[in-house]
């Protein structure tokens, strides 16, 4: 098993709050991170059709025979067991005794907001990190490779081919987790608009010209992304307010939370036609991107990630909020670094009148350095906890 950050998250938190949940999209190994961080506690299922009857007709029956607490998997299958936990922690509010885990962020947050607010830690689990790859060894030399495969659990513990496993993982997730969300009368519709967006990972998000393209009316559009979102499997990142007097683009922009997802519904089937793919840059600010959202996550913060634009065109890919800290990332897929990289970052600063300020540039290349005050990370080397 490969050790996730996230996991001494949930013991910090287990020590706090009598419940803690886990949620993120389907095979990010949410399950796996439960029982190994509290190996002691028994574990139901609630896609087990026999369990979630059970629960459905006798939840505090249920939660009866486990009075030391329990990891229930899956929990938004049967929301009526919120308002038995709260019941039950608000009696004893012991610590750890509860673990929830969830795919979907619509029913598990509902959940928690109207029942358990207050009463739960949560952690957000996203695929593999680029540290967690590098700590277990696990990490591809090449970073097409990466780009490619990307970072979900199953790629790394079994012996399966990339396209083969996004082939089921998007007829599953159809299949479970969008009927349960939305009706759509025409899949191929939606699978087409999921195939639009990857198309547009790494820009800003145009829901009319995205509509357009796939034949459906804006509202609708605005909706499958706020699907799209609950699953985990896009995000959207938000311009930064502050203006430095200029005017800013107040678009968010739209990234996979999977590289190896995106290539896929691309196209790609080979990680050698990432070496001159249009989409390279994209993907590998996408790359970067979830690198930093993971790093929050797995502390149990939410994202403090946000991109700068302004109308004449001068762009931050990323702008970390720390208090009333800006740090700027500048991004670039090239392997070869050359000054020009900083250009962005150098006038952001000027523009902050902080020309000291912390910055960082992550590009495909081999080489750390430090020049002009700013911090040239090759991504191998990106933690970005450590930013």
């Amino acid at each position: 098993m490969i050790e996730r950050d996230s996991g001494c998250t949930l013991k910090r938190l287990a020590r706090g709050f009598p419940i803690v949940a886990i949620t993120g999209p389907r095979q990010s190994g949410k399950t796996t991170l439960a029982r190994a961080t509290f190996p002691k506690k028994p574990y139901l299922s609630l896609e087990d059709p026999d369990m979630q009857m059970m629960a459905e007709d006798d939840p505090r029956g249920l939660l009866s025979e486990f009075p030391d607490g329990v990891v229930l998997d899956e929990v938004q299958r049967t929301p009526m067991l919120f308002s038995y936990l709260q019941s039950i922690v608000d009696e004893d509010m012991a610590p750890g005794k509860y673990v929830l885990t969830g795919s979907q962020q619509f029913d598990l947050l509902s959940g928690i907001s109207q029942s358990l607010a207050g009463r739960v830690g949560l952690v957000q689990l996203l695929p593999f990190s680029i540290s967690e790859l590098k700590t277990a060894k696990r990490l591809y030399d090449n970073l097409s490779d990466l780009l490619f495969c990307g970072q979900y659990p199953p790629l790394y513990d079994r012996d399966l081919m990339p396209a083969d496993w996004f082939a089921g993982y998007m007829t599953t997730y159809i299949e479970r987790d969008l009927r349960q969300l939305i009706t759509v009368k025409d899949l191929s519709v939606f699978q087409r608009f999921v195939k639009m967006c990857a198309a547009r990972t790494g820009q800003l998000l145009n829901l009319s010209s995205l509509a357009a393209d796939c034949g459906i009316t804006h509202n609708t559009a605005s909706s499958w992304i706020s699907v799209l979102e609950a699953s985990y499997i896009v995000f959207l990142l938000k311009p930064h307010y502050r203006n430095f007097n200029k005017r800013l683009v107040k678009t968010p922009k739209l990234y996979f939370c999977d590289t190896g997802f995106a290539a896929w519904l691309l196209g790609i089937r080979d990680p050698e036609q990432l070496s001159f793919h249009a989409q390279r840059g994209a993907l590998f600010e996408t790359l970067v991107a979830t690198e930093f959202l993971k790093a929050r996550f797995n502390q149990g913060m939410q994202s403090n990630l946000y991109f700068w634009r302004d109308s004449k065109g001068l762009e931050i890919d990323l702008v970390l909020e720390e208090g009333d800290l800006l740090k700027p990332v500048e991004i670039k897929s090239g392997q070869t670094y050359v000054p020009e990289f900083l250009t962005s970052l150098e006038k952001w600063r000027e523009l902050s009148g902080r020309p000291d300020l912390p910055a960082m540039l992550v590009y495909g290349g081999e080489k750390e350095m430090t020049t002009r005050k700013i911090k040239v990370l090759p991504w191998k080397k990106l933690s970005a906890k450590d930013y």
